[in-house]
């Protein structure tokens, strides 16, 4: 996983490892910012084969995450058939074919016919509703969409499947259960500075140290969101592009933005540094 860019320890490669093992989807949960996503990435990238994400929101329903309809081509072929002596049932099989089929995300996967089996994405999944992650488990057991006008469709290889959650609701034990389960927690001062000097090459190791120091130090702050490792990067590659050799309360103040997301912590850490506190919260930890 690190040759792909990926800093993972033993628990993060032997959750992947088993779940691609035992054919099992993954569901890996953690704060935000601190690399679920890419967990699905990296092993499309290992595995030499397409990723397929399907992006979780409120109201998602299964036409919209499995196939619709092209509807405008259908009418067009309508239009054209006008007239001819066909049969009704004729120009109806006419345009429910596949070739007026949109696939979505979960049918792409099922009905994937690459030389590999895709890696399927379900992103932030507890966005969904209850109705939606009920649907999703019947899918994620037998790998098979039925659809009406053509008949049922099973994939050849079952995908591999990588579930994500910021639990911003509790998601269903029958679902869990389905899983192997990983928790991706922020990482700790060493993971932190094999990952900055992995993702950002050319930094000086002082900049790379005090960065990793006070993002350590700010996590355990009461902050209302408190920065991930996404943001650790973001704020190091501004500092780089800054050229920035240390930080200073100057530098930090201006770039706040880079790794807050909120005013009232913006406001507080502003504050903060400027009582004095930033030498502390670069010191080793």
């Amino acid at each position: 996983m690190e040759r792909e860019g990926y800093v993972a320890d033993r628990g993060i490669a032997t959750a992947v490892y088993l779940a691609m093992a035992l054919r099992k989807p993954l569901l890996v949960e953690g704060h935000p910012g601190v690399g679920k996503t890419d967990v699905a990435k990296v092993l499309a990238r290992i595995l030499g084969t397409e990723l397929i994400r399907l992006q979780c929101y409120e109201g998602l329903d299964s036409a919209t995450a499995l196939y619709e309809w092209n509807y405008p081509k259908q009418l067009l072929r309508i239009k054209i058939e006008e007239g001819s002596s066909r049969s009704l049932d004729e120009k109806e099989a006419s345009i429910f074919g596949e070739s007026f089929l949109l696939k979505r995300p979960l049918l792409r996967a099922i009905s994937h016919d690459g030389p590999k089996a895709p890696v399927l994405l379900i992103d932030e999944v507890d966005r969904s509703d209850e109705e939606f992650e009920a649907f999703l488990l019947e899918v994620l057991s037998d790998f098979q969409v039925t659809i009406p006008e053509i008949g049922t469709i099973t994939a050849t290889r079952h995908p591999a499947v990588v579930l994500t959650s910021n639990r911003s609701r509790d998601l269903s034990e029958a679902l869990r259960r389905r899983c192997l389960y990983l928790w991706i927690d922020y990482p700790t001062l060493e993971k932190e500075l094999r990952i900055l000097r992995s993702r950002v090459p050319g930094m000086n190791e002082r900049l790379a140290a005090e960065i990793a120091n006070f993002m350590q130090a700010l996590r355990k702050k009461r902050l209302a969101k408190s920065p991930g490792i996404s943001e650790t990067l973001d704020w190091a590659v501004a500092l780089v592009t800054l050229h920035a050799a240390h930080l200073d309360a100057e530098i930090v103040r201006e770039t706040l933005g880079c790794f807050l997301k909120d005013e009232k912590d913006i406001r507080s850490v502003d504050a903060a540094i400027g009582s004095g506190a930033l030498e502390a919260m670069l010191a080793l930890q």
